[in-house]
């Protein structure tokens, strides 16, 4: 049964958001720099059809202006409300078989990573475990090996996200240096995955899936409504960690682009992604190198989904992703800085 949500329409950038604003037709969504004009109502009585902000019913106002509130830093960093573009965050697979850039060892990731802080990333997220579709589980020890070296190196230069499912990783990774644990189950995997981060001062993204293993996502995924159904599971998510003792502010979401979803289920995600806004929690967005993108692009090979992963990328930032999650670090930052300048977040330089 889907809650009641408000769903951001109309978004505007740059100095239309700013006019809008001005003359009251438009609020700032998370705090800004986007904004909008119009809400989609949904639940029990709703009007059918979007409304201008100046018609929503008195009752649904609160709503609508939880949509506006500036987000919290995230494991200490600035999200997008406070004048920046939204973060990068690099991705490194200590992995024999990631579907896109599987073979690393510990040196070359490690090298990886300062390369890519080099092009301008703003953190990094280190696995030790593929989860492609069809993708074999990999002992916590093993994904340990894996990942502690490469952690410990890179968090005396950056701030580190450790992408795991496993609560004894969890917590050694913690304890390597790691700030951010993403966990692709949402806190589902591991019982007592809760605990160890509710010790901890971590920061967690709690991500969409469809059920809770990756060899078995793709099999025939079915949806009602994908975007609503979605964001409910990733608003009950965050309550559960609540529960568990995880204060809202050290939380992040993520819709799961392709973990058990088909192409016109991730293409509906994204047009719909200001809907997470909702919620209250950064948004984090990873399409990068995805087989959706090589589908619509007609590329087969995943490296060379580049300038798909950054029209993806782009097309997040427009529409409210605080954190982007990619392989293409440094074209992804300039392919930003461009959106940005064009959309009036940063000031012209002469020449």
């Amino acid at each position: 049964m889907i809650e009641t949500w408000v769903e951001p329409l109309g978004l505007i950038e740059g100095q239309a958001a700013a006019a809008a604003q001005a003359a009251e037709l438009a609020l700032p969504l998370a705090g800004g720099p986007l904004a909008f004009t119009l809400v989609q109502l949904i639940g029990p009585d709703a009007p059918a059809l979007p409304l201008p902000l100046s018609e929503v019913p008195e009752a649904w106002q609160p709503r609508v202006l939880a949509l506006t509130r500036p987000l919290p830093r995230f494991a200490g960093l600035e999200m997008p409300s406070a004048g920046g573009r939204p973060l990068v965050m690099g991705i490194i697979n200590v992995t024999p078989d990631s579907f896109s850039d599987g073979g690393r060892g510990i040196a070359e990731s490690i090298a990886a990573g300062h390369a890519m802080l080099a092009a301008g990333a703003d953190l990094l997220d280190i696995g030790g475990e593929s989860t492609r579709p069809g993708s074999q589980p990999v002992p916590p020890e093993e994904e340990c090996r894996r990942v502690l070296p490469v952690i410990r190196e890179l968090a005396k230069a950056a701030t580190i996200s450790v992408d795991t499912r496993n609560a004894a990783t969890m917590l050694a990774a913690l304890e390597a240096g790691a700030e951010i644990v993403n966990d692709i189950t949402a806190l589902r995997h591991d019982p007592a995955a809760a605990r160890v981060l509710a010790r901890s001062e971590a920061s967690v993204i709690l991500m969409h899936m469809l059920g809770e293993d990756p060899r078995t996502m793709q099999q025939d995924p079915r949806y009602g409504d994908v975007a609503l159904e979605v964001a409910q599971f990733l608003a009950d998510r965050v309550a559960a960690a609540e529960r568990m003792g995880l204060p809202r502010d050290r939380l992040a979401v993520d819709p799961g682009i392709g973990f058990g979803k088909r192409l016109p289920h991730n293409l509906a995600l994204i047009e719909r992604l200001p809907l997470l806004a909702g919620i209250g929690c950064p948004i984090v967005f990873g399409a990068s190198r995805k087989r959706f993108l090589g589908t619509l692009s007609g590329v087969e090979a995943p490296a060379e989904r580049v300038p798909a992963s950054v029209a993806a990328a782009l097309a997040a930032a427009s529409r409210g992703a605080a954190l982007l999650r990619v392989h293409d670090v440094a074209e992804t930052v300039q392919a930003l800085a461009v959106w940005r300048a064009l959309s009036g977040g940063a000031e012209e330089e002469e020449g």
